[in-house]
């Protein structure tokens, strides 16, 4: 089976030696995904927002992969308060109400930065 690396043009896929997805066969994984905060649309205290703009923006990686949202089987969300479950459900939600992956949330610590309230990882199997 032949690899895909899908990489977002980050410095630190070369620093820490990773890419934002990989497809091998019919299987993509995507790395653990922040959104990016802009201070405008996507503010540093809206967990909402981040998880919108994360499942956009990875839309696209599973584009780039021969696959797409409906190929999702599982999600994983982390998040530094698990207060804002409703909003990071919502949100996740309006991607995958019908799609329905398996999905777990957890409340961690830190995130690389503490403008970040939320990452995801996914997997996908393209049918």
């Amino acid at each position: 089976m032949s690899r895909q690396n899908i990489l977002s043009g980050s410095p630190w896929e070369d620093k820490m030696g990773y890419c934002r997805a990989v497809r091998i066969g019919n299987i993509v994984e995507v790395a653990g995904t922040v959104a990016i905060v802009d201070g405008e649309k996507v503010k540093a205290d809206d967990a909402y927002a981040q998880t919108h703009n994360i499942i956009e923006r990875i839309e696209k990686v599973l584009q780039e992969a021969g696959a797409n949202l409906t190929d999702v089987v599982r999600t994983r969300i982390f998040t530094t308060d698990i207060t804002a479950f409703d909003e990071i459900a919502r949100a996740h939600g309006a991607y995958f109400r019908d799609i329905k992956p398996t999905t777990g949330i957890y409340e961690i610590s830190k995130l690389v930065s503490p403008d970040y309230l939320v990452e995801i990882e996914f997997t996908a199997i393209v049918q």
